[in-house]
């Protein structure tokens, strides 16, 4: 019988994948397990070890054990911090959630749960619509078809040559035992880097400290690299792409605004261990982080060839290898960094950097904290994002938590 499983899971590993390794979905309550990257069970909130979206989705239905130690009660509340929570200043068109008081999205006309100044805020005379200002999931599969047809910087065929080697099932994987002897890339046309988006890109990576609980000592000259990287990017037809888009939503009024909110939203320091501003979305996600020894983010295949080039990074084994016959594809994989584990880390692969960025930005700002369905190149993708709630910027805006392919099949 245990034969038949392992055929199955075999079958199903190049087919199928959901990547919620990093989340609390369908996860919650369940006991503590030592090999997980993050913990949902009751006692995560007394020990600081949840996933970022466990009070999102389990606090209500699984709430933590009554807390008996001070050490808990003068823990701050992970709660949405808004200026105004019973107010719609700073929250028109923002995503339903269910923690709130009242809402401030169209919708919340129809079942009657506004905040008492939603008219006077997000009405017509502060430009919303009294349409419906969801943006659907036609919008954004037609939209992330754009962006993968005019990402001209990515990776040609002949650019990267890839060695997936052993596709190992998911239920295979936590033996933590190197399954693929050879490197992940044997060969990577290095002129890529040497565009500016990829340069400016590459530029950033070192400016953190990869240990959360460590704040981010930030000078002139990284602050100047991030806004590099952000006026290179926003000179491709990708970025083109997605702010024309944005504007049409009327979700932006100006590019500068763009810009400075994707400064924000990704940039922007926050704590996710006991020291101030140890993380950010960026580092999270393309940098990559290491938190109770084991490695968190890092879904970037540029930080992946460089770190595995420089004998840092030790590949596994996969367990999804997406249906794209060129670049960009997508690939889920266990790791080692520097001798911490990642269980399954999912990563675009020969995408130009923009691409990513303004994927994951598309996401963010459309399905906050929910899942994304897009399409590239006649085939489904899901982007899951998640918004860091302890702390927000500008009016309530929150900044990105973390975002990460979940599925490549439907």
């Amino acid at each position: 019988m245990r034969l038949w499983v392992s055929l199955i899971l075999a079958m199903l590993c190049g087919l199928t994948w959901a990547g919620n390794l990093e989340s609390c979905a369908s996860r919650c309550a369940e006991k503590f397990d030592r090999d997980a990257v993050c913990q949902c069970d009751r006692r995560c909130p007394v020990h600081g070890d949840c996933c970022d979206d466990y009070e999102q989705l389990c606090a209500e239905e699984d709430p933590a054990e009554p807390a008996s130690s001070p050490e808990v009660e003068e823990e701050p509340p992970t709660r949405s911090l808004y200026a105004a929570p019973s107010s719609c200043r700073g929250r028109c068109r923002e995503a339903f959630d269910r923690h709130d008081a009242c809402h401030c999205n169209d919708r919340c006309r129809e079942f009657g749960n506004c905040c008492v100044d939603f008219e006077s805020l997000c009405g017509e005379q502060g430009g919303f619509s009294h349409s419906s200002d969801t943006i659907t999931k036609e919008e954004l599969q037609s939209i992330s078809e754009k962006i993968y047809a005019v990402d001209t910087n990515k990776a040609r065929k002949e650019d990267i040559i890839l060695n997936p080697q052993n596709c190992i099932p998911p239920s295979e994987t936590r033996d933590r035992v190197d399954r693929c002897p050879e490197l992940l890339f044997t060969y990577v046309n290095e002129k890529l880097f040497s565009k500016p988006t990829y340069a400016a890109f590459i530029k950033l990576l070192n400016n953190y400290q990869r240990a959360t609980g460590h704040s981010e000592r930030l000078g002139a000259q990284e602050l100047a690299e991030q806004d590099a990287f952000l006026g290179e990017i926003m000179k491709t037809a990708v970025m083109k792409e997605l702010y024309g888009f944005l504007h049409h939503q009327n979700r932006y009024s100006s590019e500068p605004e763009f810009v400075d909110d994707l400064k924000n939203m990704w940039f922007g320091l926050y704590s996710r261990g006991s020291e101030q501003g140890d993380s950010s979305g960026f580092e999270h996600v393309f940098s990559g982080e290491v938190k109770k020894g084991k490695v968190t983010g890092f879904h970037n295949w540029i930080r992946f060839y460089l770190q595995e080039k420089e004998g840092l990074v030790d590949y596994y084994s996969h367990i999804y290898d997406g249906p794209w016959d060129s670049y960009p594809d997508v690939l889920a994989m266990q790791f080692s960094w520097d001798g911490y584990y990642k269980e399954v880390g999912s990563a675009f692969i020969g995408s130009s950097p923009e691409f990513e960025f303004a994927l994951y930005s598309l996401c963010f700002i459309a399905r906050p904290g929910r899942t994304c369905q897009l399409s590239l190149g006649g085939y489904p993708l899901s982007i899951q994002t998640y918004a860091w709630d302890k702390t927000t910027y500008g009016n309530g805006r929150k900044y990105i938590a973390t975002a990460y392919i979940v599925s490549s099949t439907q």
